[in-house]
C-alpha cells in the first residue's frame, strides 16, 4: 500500500491485524502524509525503512520486507506536479535510486518493488501523451530513468512482461477531474518492477477495478515463488 496517510495511533485493531496477516508500515513525520504499508503471512527476518536519502526517508516512502530468498518493498515516489520544488525532490530521489538498485541488484537477493512510480513510462502507458509530454510523470528524464532501470540495468516490468501492448487496461490511476475514471482518461503509474531472475516466475498480471478505493487502481501479480 501507499499514501496510507496515517500514523500508528490512527490504525484501528483490525487495520493492524486483518485476517491471518501481519502488518508493517513506514510512516511519514508528517501527520496525514505519505507512507506506505504491506500486509504479510510470514514475518520477515529484517526489516527496512530508510534507503540513505533524509527527506525521502522522512516522508515515509520505502518499506522493505526482507526474507531469506526474497525481499517485498513497497515503494512511493514523489510527485512533481504542484510545483518545481517538488519536481526538483523528484529528480533527486531518482538520480539516488538507480545506483541504489544497481547494488541492490549485485546482491543477488531477488526483490520485488511495488508502488505508486508516479511516471508513466511510454505512450501507451496514458490516454493523452501528447498533452502531457511537458508534464510531471510523462518529462522526457522521467521516462529515461524508467528506460535506464528496465532496459539498462535489467530490472523488469512485471505487467508489462504479461501485457506487452496493453493501452487502456493498463492504466492504474485517473485524475479526480473531469469524469477521468468514467472515460477511463488514465495513467500507468503503478508498478511491480522484479529482479531479472523473477521473470519467468510471473504467473498472472491483473488490474483490479471491480471497486474503486481511491484514484488509483491495486495492481495484482502472481507468481510461483
Amino acid at each position: 500500500m501507499q499514501e496510507v496517510k496515517a500514523h500508528e495511533s490512527d490504525l484501528s485493531h483490525d487495520m493492524k491485524n486483518y485476517r491471518d496477516y501481519m502488518s508493517y508500515f513506514s510512516f511519514a513525520e508528517k501527520k496525514g502524509y505519505s507512507g506506505v504499508g504491506i500486509y504479510a503471512k510470514r514475518k520477515p527476518k529484517k526489516i527496512i525503512r530508510e534507503i540513505g536519502l533524509p527527506l525521502f526517508d522522512s516522508e515515509g516512502r520505502y518499506l522493505e520486507l526482507m526474507y531469506d530468498n526474497i525481499s517485498i518493498v513497497s515503494i512511493y515516489l514523489p510527485s512533481g506536479s504542484s510545483g518545481e520544488e517538488r519536481q526538483t525532490f523528484k529528480f533527486e530521489v531518482l538520480d539516488y535510486l538507480l545506483p541504489y538498485l544497481k547494488k541492490r541488484m549485485e546482491e543477488n537477493l531477488p526483490m520485488i518493488l511495488c508502488g505508486d512510480i508516479n511516471i508513466a513510462h511510454k505512450e501507451i502507458d496514458l490516454k493523452n501523451y501528447k498533452g502531457n509530454k511537458k508534464n510531471s510523470g510523462f518529462l522526457p528524464e522521467e521516462r529515461q530513468w524508467m528506460t535506464d532501470l528496465f532496459e539498462g540495468l535489467g530490472w523488469v516490468d512485471t505487467y508489462r512482461a504479461l501485457h506487452p501492448d496493453a493501452t487502456d487496461a493498463s492504466y492504474t490511476w485517473w485524475s479526480n477531474r473531469g469524469q477521468a475514471y468514467a472515460k477511463n482518461v488514465g495513467w500507468r503509474l503503478d508498478y511491480q518492477i522484479a529482479h531479472p531472475s523473477i521473470k519467468d516466475k510471473i504467473a498472472k498480471a491483473s488490474i483490479f477495478k471491480r471497486e474503486k478505493f481511491s484514484d488509483h487502481a491495486p495492481l495484482i501479480i502472481d507468481y510461483t515463488i
